[in-house]
């Protein structure tokens, strides 16, 4: 192979879910089996480059200030599903089980790979609480290590706030070490359904 071709087979790999095989069986089709649909994957790359970034206020993918969820005045911005990334958003939006706010931190606490407070969304998410209107918090996050210690941690700076926000856990119906991700719609829907108050 070339060296052109290994490099762009060397940053596929690099993408979530790719290894050596899917890398490589992407990059022949795209050059030798469809080299047609090669500028339209350039072009939407590059305008997507362009134009999507976070929300303002729930760090989901938008394309101006805030996300469609955020500007959607019929969904409830009392209730704030907090989720660790933006595809734990779009599983839970997928099951039809939820019509309230979203809150994206884009990854969890863990000491071990250097992830702290302030490398996560959790300033704005204060910021929503302080203004009054969120009334309950509902933490989606990975029922593991370092999700417990992400939602104790934000559960001590809410009561730092003296705001009283009712906080609850998804749990129900997800296994142990499991993610909102990998749940079938049934499955998050008896998450929402079965929350407990956390503390």
């Amino acid at each position: 192979m070339t060296p052109a071709f290994e490099k762009l087979q060397k940053h596929l790999k690099q993408l979530p879910g790719l290894g050596y095989r899917s890398s490589e069986r992407i990059a022949l089709n795209l050059l030798v089996e469809k080299p047609e649909r090669l500028p339209l994957l350039v072009a939407a790359l590059e305008e997507a480059a362009r134009s999507v970034r976070r929300c303002t206020r729930c760090g989901n993918l938008a394309e101006g200030e805030l996300c469609a969820i955020c500007a959607d005045e019929r969904r409830d911005g009392s209730v704030v599903c907090v989720v660790e990334h933006v595809p734990d958003l779009v599983a839970l939006e997928r099951s039809g089980a939820y019509r309230g706010a979203y809150h994206v931190l884009h990854g969890k606490l863990s000491p071990i790979h250097g992830v702290g407070p302030n490398d996560l969304n959790f300033a704005s998410l204060l910021a929503r609480v302080a203004t009054g209107e969120v009334t309950e918090l509902i933490l989606a996050l990975s029922n593991d290590v370092e999700g417990e210690a992400t939602c104790h941690y934000l559960t001590e700076q809410l009561a730092a706030t003296g705001r009283p926000v009712k906080t609850t856990r998804i749990g129900f119906g997800l296994p142990s070490g499991g993610g909102v991700l990998y749940a079938d719609s049934v499955t998050l829907k008896s998450a929402l359904d079965g929350r407990r108050a956390y503390s």
